[in-house]
C-alpha cells in the first residue's frame, strides 16, 4: 500500500507519470510481459476492445494508442491472481466485507460459480448446471416475472445484451436497471425530446475541424485519457478548448502525449485549455444561459448596426421550434441571477460567450459533471439550445458530444437494455421470436431499490457491475439487497456486491473481453458500439482464466434454457454456439444493424446512422426544439442554507485516478496530489479557515436531506484545492451513503451525486455499534 500523503502535483497528464503507473499496475498484477503483449493487442483489427471507456479509436488498423486507464484495465482483467474456491474455503463473507475494496479486487478472477452456504457463511463451489438449475427453479416460483429485477452492466457486449433483454422479456418483465440509469439517462432523456436522437452526433472527424471545443463537467485525463490525444491535436492547430469544471483538473490544463517521441524526450507537455471557467457545482446551466444571453446580445448589436446577424436565423427558420419564446425568457433572465448561481463573473460569462459566436463550428462536450444533478435534464436542453442558436448541429466540426463511461453503455441501450422499450421495438420481437412481450414499464436503478425494500421485488440478477457500491444510499441498498430471497452476480472479480446478498446468493464468473471464447463453431467474437456509434467486433487473445469460465452470451443462453424449458420457442443452445447467429437476429430485429455480420468485419466496422446529424428531426413536431428554462433558485441546496445558520456546502462525488467507476485499481490520485488515502475532502483554503479548521484534519460529512433521514460518511481528511468556496468534492463509493434515493434528476431520476448539500463536522469516532456499517464500506481492515 501506498505511503499516504499529500503533495501537490504540477506536471501534466500522461507523459512519464503515465507510463510509471501501467509499469507499476502491470507487475502488481504479476504480468509484466504477457500484460504487455495483451496492451498492444487492444484495439486492434485481430484483437478486443479495451475494457475500460466508450471513448472510440480514431484507427483500429493503427498501432497502439496508449491510453493509462485503459492499461489499469487490461492489466486487472489479464492478472495472474486468482480468487479460487480455496479463498473463500479461508474467509466467511462477515470477515471478506471487512476487507477494502481495492483489496477485494486484487484477489484476482474468479474461477468457479459459487453459492453462499448460511451454516458457515460461506460461498461454497457449485456445478454450473445445478447452479443454473436452481435460479432457474426460484425465477418460475415467483408470483409474478415483475418480482425480478435484471441489471445490466455497460461493459457486456451487444451479443449478451440482446440475449439478455430477450430472455428476461420472454419471461415476462422489463424490470431493466442499468448502469445508464445513473450516468448519462438525462442525455438520452434531453435530447431525444429537443432533437429526436438520444446519442451525441459527431465523429473523431469532426474534432479535427472543430474551431472550438466545448466542456462541461468532465475530466478526461482520468476518466477518457485517449480523448486527450483529440483535444491535444486541437490544440496545436489552434482550436479554441474552453472548459467548465469546479476543480482544476490536470487533463484539461496540460497534457504530454506518452506516444511523443519529442514531447517525452524534453519533458514537454501541451496546453490543453485555451480558457478554464471555475464554476460553482451546479451552476453549469446559469453559466450556459449567461453565454447563450451574451451571444443573443451580440447577434443584437450586429443587427443594429447592419453587420451579419451572430446567430443562423435561416437554420433556426428552417430546423426549430421555440425560438422566439426561448430568445424572450433569456432576455428577462437577470445577469445578477446567471452570476450568483454560476459562480462566474458577468465579464468571464461574456468572454466565454464571444469565444462562442466567433467560432464557425463547436462541438459541446460533456460527462457527470452535467449529468447527476436535479436540473441535468434542462441543463442538457441548455446545452442544445446553445448549439441550435448558431447551427451547431448537422454540420462538420459541430454538435452533441455526450461522452459516456463504460465501453459498451451505449449499445446495451441500443440492444433493448431499457425500463421503458418503444412499442415498435415489442412488436417486432414479437414477430421475429413469436412470443408476447410485456408491455408495462420495468423499473429503473432507483425504482428497482425502492421495490425491493418495499417488498415487491424478491430476486436481484446482476449482469456485469458492482450494483451494492455503484448506487446511491449506501444503507438503503444494502438493506434492499439483503431483503431479497435472491440474487447474482455474473462477474470476472469479486466485489462488495456479493458480500451483500440476499437469503440465497451465487457468484457466477465470466470470461473477460481479453480472453478467447471458443463455442462449438470455434474462436468468437463479440461487439461493442462506442460514445460515437461506432460499432466494432472484440476478439480476445488470452486463455481463460480458468477452464470452467462461461462467455457471457453462453451463460445467459444456458440460464435462458434451464428457466424457460420446452415453453421458449427461442433456440438458446443454437444461437450460442455462433455468435453469427445471434448476430443474424440482431439484424432482424433492428434495421440499423442489416448485413451485420459482414458490416462489423470490415476493419474499425461500420457508424450506426444519426438523424440528428443529418438534420432529420425524430421527435412529434419534427422539429428540434428550443427549451426554455429558468435559472434554478431553489434547489435542495439552496434550501438547506437558508434553513441553517452553520455553512453549507455542495459536496460532488468523483474519482480518483486510479479508479474506473466503482473498480479501485490502487490508492492514489496523481493528478490531485493524494497518495495512499481515498478518504479525503477536497477543499478551498478559505473555507478550512472559515471552519477554524487545518488542512490535514479529519472531518464527518453530514448530509441534508429532506426526508428526515440522518445521512453521514464519517472519517475524512481535510486536503486543501483549487475549487470555488462553497464547494467540496470527495471520491465515490465513499460518499455514496450521503445521496438520498429520494433525490434525483427530474424527468430521468439519475440521483443527484454531484450536488449534495451537507455540512462538516471535526471527526467523532463511533462506538462498537457501527461495526457492521463499517464493514459494508471496508472500513475495519485494509490492506
Amino acid at each position: 500500500m501506498s505511503k499516504k500523503t499529500i503533495r501537490p502535483y504540477d506536471g501534466p497528464a500522461g507523459g512519464w507519470g503515465a507510463l510509471r503507473s501501467v509499469a507499476r499496475h502491470l507487475l502488481e498484477q504479476d504480468v509484466p510481459v504477457h500484460g504487455a503483449r495483451t496492451l498492444l493487442s487492444a484495439n486492434q483489427p485481430d484483437g478486443f476492445d479495451c475494457p475500460g471507456c466508450a471513448w472510440p479509436d480514431r484507427d483500429h488498423t493503427s498501432t497502439f494508442e496508449f491510453c493509462e486507464n485503459g492499461a489499469k484495465a487490461v492489466a486487472a482483467e489479464a492478472t495472474r491472481h486468482r480468487a479460487t474456491p480455496e479463498l473463500f474455503a479461508q474467509y466467511t463473507v462477515a470477515e471478506l466485507a471487512g476487507y477494502s475494496d481495492h483489496w477485494l479486487e486484487n484477489q484476482g478472477r474468479l474461477t468457479h460459480p459459487m453459492r453462499w452456504d448460511a451454516a458457515s457463511d460461506r460461498y461454497l463451489p457449485i456445478g454450473w448446471d445445478e447452479a443454473f438449475a436452481r435460479i432457474g427453479a426460484h425465477l418460475n416460483a415467483l408470483d409474478s416475472p415483475n418480482q425480478a429485477l435484471f441489471y445490466t452492466s455497460g461493459r457486456c457486449s451487444n451479443e449478451a445484451a440482446f440475449l439478455y433483454q430477450l430472455f428476461v422479456r420472454e419471461f415476462g418483465t422489463n424490470n431493466f436497471p442499468d448502469c445508464s440509469n445513473m450516468c448519462h439517462e438525462p442525455s438520452g432523456t434531453a435530447m431525444k425530446a429537443q432533437l429526436g436522437v438520444g446519442k451525441g452526433t459527431v465523429l473523431l472527424d469532426d474534432f479535427e475541424i472543430a474551431d472550438a471545443i466545448f466542456i462541461f463537467g468532465q475530466n478526461p485525463g482520468t476518466n477518457h485519457p485517449r480523448m486527450l490525444g483529440e483535444l491535444r491535436k486541437a490544440a496545436k492547430r489552434g482550436a479554441a478548448i474552453v472548459s467548465f469544471n469546479p476543480l482544476r483538473e490536470r487533463g484539461l490544463e496540460k497534457f504530454a502525449d506518452p506516444q511523443d517521441k519529442l514531447e517525452m524526450l524534453h519533458n514537454g507537455s501541451t496546453r490543453i485549455s485555451s480558457d478554464y471557467f471555475q464554476l460553482c457545482i451546479g451552476g453549469d446551466l446559469a453559466a450556459i444561459k449567461g453565454i447563450i444571453k451574451r451571444t443573443l446580445e451580440l447577434d443584437a448589436q450586429a443587427q443594429g448596426e447592419g453587420r451579419e446577424r451572430v446567430i443562423d436565423i435561416a437554420f433556426i427558420a428552417e430546423h426549430t421550434r421555440g425560438f422566439e419564446r426561448f430568445a424572450a425568457d433569456v432576455a428577462a433572465e437577470a445577469w445578477e441571477t446567471i452570476e450568483a448561481e454560476s459562480g462566474l463573473s458577468r465579464a468571464e460569462l461574456e468572454r466565454a460567450g464571444d469565444l462562442y459566436a466567433q467560432a464557425g463550428s463547436v462541438i459541446c462536450c460533456w460527462g457527470m459533471g452535467i449529468t447527476q444533478h436535479k436540473h441535468s435534464v434542462a441543463t442538457i436542453h441548455m446545452l442544445g439550445n446553445l448549439l441550435l442558436l448558431r447551427g451547431n448541429i448537422g454540420r462538420p466540426g459541430a454538435g452533441p458530444c455526450p461522452v459516456r463511461g463504460h465501453s459498451n453503455v451505449q449499445g446495451d441501450r441500443t440492444m433493448g437494455i431499457y425500463e421503458k422499450p418503444s412499442p415498435a421495438f415489442l412488436d417486432r420481437l414479437r414477430e421475429v421470436f413469436d412470443f408476447e412481450p410485456p408491455r408495462e414499464p420495468g423499473h429503473d436503478t432507483v425504482g428497482a431499490i425502492e421495490a425491493m425494500l418495499d417488498g415487491r421485488c424478491k430476486t436481484f440478477f446482476g449482469l456485469g457491475g458492482n450494483f451494492a457500491t455503484a448506487t446511491p444510499d449506501t444503507d438503503a441498498t444494502h438493506r434492499a439487497l439483503r431483503g431479497c430471497e435472491l440474487t447474482v452476480h455474473v462477474t470476472t472479480k469479486l466485489n462488495r456486491s456479493h458480500l451483500v446478498h440476499g437469503r440465497d446468493a451465487y457468484i457466477l464468473p465470466c470470461l473477460g473481453r481479453t480472453e478467447i471464447d471458443i463455442q462449438d463453431s470455434g474462436p468468437q467474437g463479440v461487439t461493442v458500439e462506442d460514445s460515437m456509434s461506432m460499432v466494432h467486433l472484440s476478439a480476445g487473445i488470452n486463455a481463460p482464466a480458468a477452464p470452467t469460465l462461461l462467455s457471457e452470451p453462453a451463460l445467459v443462453a444456458r440460464l435462458a434454457a434451464a428457466t424457460l424449458g420446452t415453453r421458449s420457442k427461442v433456440p438458446w443452445l443454437w444461437l450460442v454456439g455462433d455468435y453469427d447467429r445471434i448476430r443474424d437476429k440482431i439484424a432482424e430485429v433492428f434495421e440499423d444493424f442489416h448485413d451485420f455480420n459482414r458490416r462489423v468485419r470490415v476493419p474499425g466496422g461500420f457508424h450506426l446512422p444519426n438523424a440528428a446529424a443529418e438534420r432529420r428531426w425524430l421527435n412529434a413536431e419534427g422539429k428540434a426544439l428550443f427549451k426554455t428554462h429558468a435559472v434554478p433558485t431553489d434547489l435542495p441546496v439552496h434550501r438547506a442554507r437558508a434553513s441553517q445558520q452553520q455553512p453549507v456546502f455542495t459536496l460532488a462525488t468523483t474519482r480518483s485516478h486510479d479508479q474506473y467507476n466503482t473498480t479501485i485499481y490502487g490508492m492514489n490520485d496523481r493528478y490531485r496530489g493524494v497518495f495512499g488515502e481515498r478518504r479525503v475532502l477536497f477543499i478551498h483554503r478559505d473555507d478550512i479557515a472559515a471552519l477554524g479548521m487545518n488542512a490535514g484534519d479529519w472531518v464527518d460529512l453530514e448530509s441534508l436531506c429532506e426526508d428526515g433521514v440522518e445521512r453521514i460518511a464519517r472519517r475524512f481528511l481535510l486536503v486543501e484545492y483549487n475549487i470555488p468556496r462553497g464547494c467540496l468534492a470527495a471520491y465515490y463509493p465513499e460518499t455514496n451513503a450521503l445521496v438520498p434515493l429520494s433525490s434525483f434528476a427530474d424527468e430521468a431520476r439519475t440521483p443527484t451525486s454531484k450536488s449534495i448539500p451537507v455540512i462538516v463536522h471535526p471527526h467523532v469516532p463511533q462506538a462498537a455499534q457501527s461495526l457492521q456499517a463499517s464493514r459494508d464500506i471496508g472500513l475495519v481492515r485494509v490492506d
